[in-house]
């Protein structure tokens, strides 16, 4: 951990000390860590707002051009490990908070509620788990109590008192325990109130599709305060993941058959090139890619993947492999076929990918 960092310690149940790392200094130790980030708005829990444009009504990050541009807007899908752009943004508002993307961090991080709410019925407790009415369930009454009775029920140690892990104290008494996933599953999050995925009743789950408030974030109600000495998260428990996947955070298995380069992509690719040689391989197989997009409608890095193929046509074209009209052609068709009715924001995507492309002749050894 670098030295300019000092977190404030609270190994109580009561209110963390009301004082804070850095907000930019803790931007780039989170990125250090390989852990993505984006900012929070000043003093919230919630992502920072949006451009004008991104927040109209209908927008959608798909095809949006602010992350590759370096703007901050759709939240965690704009966490980013740069630490060029991690200064500028913190330089914009250091009064901004930290959030941390679990999904490409491999996080799972457990967010147990500390609220003292009535519980639910018991068949939603502790969800695909029986309580018989003889079970004595007086004084449950938060997060704590149902993930210590699931550990309990597993012959394991309640991840509360792991510490062997990152653990959190919220600002409301709460917690979160920090896990990495290393098995390359993509574990989903959830709400411990939902009735289709939940852990257990008030615990709920940060992971692919989500963020988590970085530790020594002060927000208006308090600090995420680190527990005890341990900053950097545990591996995930194999019995946690067993509890995970019973409970359906894992999504439906799917398996899409590849999706090829749209034959009018594929004929401008060979017309320019005189057939399959290195270059249209090289364009062939990057047009694929972006293809490949219309299978997933959100987080398939659509945008980035574009913006790469535009980028790698470019510089074929500088470099006299292929003419600039059947390479934006080409694009243009792959980019409809993953997303169509987006065709203007295409237009920029590409133009700026080739123009930029351009500026570096790609030399492959020989014409194709």
């Amino acid at each position: 951990m670098p030295s300019e960092l000092r977190f404030p310690r609270s190994d109580s149940r009561q209110q963390p000390p009301a004082r804070s790392v850095a907000a930019a200094d803790l931007a780039r130790w989170c990125a250090g860590n390989g852990w993505p980030v984006h900012p929070l708005a000043p003093g919230r829990k919630t992502p920072a707002a949006n451009c004008e444009p991104c927040r109209r009504a209908g927008h959608t990050y798909e095809g949006c051009d602010c992350p590759a541009a370096g703007r901050w807007c759709h939240g965690f899908h704009a966490a980013t490990l740069d630490h060029t752009r991690i200064r500028k943004w913190w330089q914009t508002n250091p009064r901004m908070g930290v959030a941390v993307a679990c999904g490409p961090a491999d996080l799972v991080v457990i967010d147990v509620d500390a609220h003292g709410d009535a519980p639910p019925t018991r068949d939603r407790l502790l969800p695909g788990i029986a309580i018989g009415e003889h079970v004595d369930l007086a004084g449950l009454s938060n997060g704590f109590h149902t993930l210590g009775v699931l550990a309990a029920l597993r012959g394991a140690p309640s991840p509360v008192d792991d510490t062997s892990t990152l653990r959190v104290r919220t600002p409301s008494g709460g917690m979160h325990i920090w896990y990495r996933a290393t098995d390359g599953r993509r574990w989903q999050c959830s709400s411990g109130s939902s009735r289709t995925r939940a852990l257990a009743w008030a615990v709920d789950v940060r992971a692919h599709g989500g963020y988590i408030i970085a530790p020594g974030t002060t927000t208006e109600t308090g600090t995420y305060t680190p527990i005890g000495s341990v900053l950097q998260p545990a591996p995930l428990p194999a019995w946690l993941a067993q509890e995970l996947q019973r409970t359906h955070h894992l999504p439906e298995a799917h398996i899409p058959a590849p999706r090829p380069v749209p034959p009018r992509a594929r004929q401008a690719v060979q017309a320019a090139g005189g057939g399959l040689g290195n270059a249209s391989r090289v364009l062939a197989a990057l047009l694929a890619e972006v293809a490949a997009c219309g299978d997933v409608p959100e987080g398939a890095g659509f945008s980035e993947k574009l913006n790469r193929a535009a980028y790698a046509a470019g510089g074929l074209v500088s470099a006299g492999h292929l003419t600039s009209s059947a390479a934006e052609e080409s694009l243009l068709q792959a980019a409809e076929t993953a997303r169509p009715g987006q065709r203007r924001r295409c237009e920029q995507i590409v133009r700026s990918g080739l123009a930029a492309g351009a500026k570096r002749p790609l030399n492959l050894g020989g014409r194709s």
